[in-house]
């Protein structure tokens, strides 16, 4: 990875926003996009198919490692992404393979196996990477860290309305204390805990509007990089 490629790193907890933020920011800018946390949901998703036990380390440190995955678009123009050429982007974004990425995300050889993939989407004309340790662990470098962060009620609601636009079943109660409990496991975890890099601007984008955070974002960009 070049230091000369310019990287806008943006963390966040679960529901933040921060996906929807960077894919519209990588799409405005013309840049690439790295969604760190579907990696850590697909080798979730892939374990699970081998029949792993979720504690299983090694296993799903080999997994990482073998990674059949593709990032795609559909028809429509939505995200399609497969995994050993089938495609999972329905089971992807559902609430228990999220839960089941957080508990492998914990595992310090599964983030070890996908450090330098992840390091890898950096490429010119530049990268704007979204996970939950992008600024603190993977590009430490980076011009400019955002850290994205709403309230868990915020949060859990703005999960609840995907997941209903998908068609997919989900309880408003039930996944405001799956978001706390992530948060609380996401946080406390021995390798890269989730948390806002020293010198990352924290945005709180409760009560704000997603045009409003991305211009915001924008402004900064501009100012770290005046080339573009």
């Amino acid at each position: 990875m070049s230091d000369s490629v310019p990287v806008i790193a943006i963390d966040g907890p679960s529901g933040s926003g921060k996906g929807t933020i960077s894919r519209i920011l990588a799409e405005r800018l013309g840049w690439h996009l790295l969604d760190s946390g579907a990696l850590y949901r697909l080798t979730a998703l892939a374990g699970a198919g081998r029949g792993l036990d979720p504690s299983d380390e090694a296993g799903h440190a080999a997994v990482a490692a073998r990674l059949d995955a593709r990032f795609g678009v559909d028809g429509q123009g939505g995200e399609q992404v497969r995994l050993d050429g089938r495609d999972v982007t329905r089971e992807l974004r559902a609430e228990t393979t999220g839960n089941m990425a957080s508990i492998v995300a914990a595992m310090p050889s599964v983030r070890a196996a996908l450090l330098e993939r992840q390091r890898g989407f950096a490429a010119p004309p530049g990268l704007v990477a979204d996970g939950r340790d992008m600024g603190t662990v993977v590009f430490p470098q980076a011009r400019l860290k955002v850290f994205l962060t709403a309230s868990a009620d915020e949060r859990a609601r703005r999960r609840h309305k995907q997941l209903k636009e998908k068609g997919i079943a989900a309880n408003l109660a039930g996944l405001s204390q799956e978001i706390l409990e992530r948060d609380r496991r996401d946080s406390a975890r021995s390798v890269a805990p989730l948390r806002p890099a020293t010198d990352a601007v924290v945005i709180d984008s409760t009560g704000i509007t997603v045009d409003d955070v991305v211009n915001r974002i924008l402004v900064l960009a501009r100012e770290a990089f005046p080339a573009i």
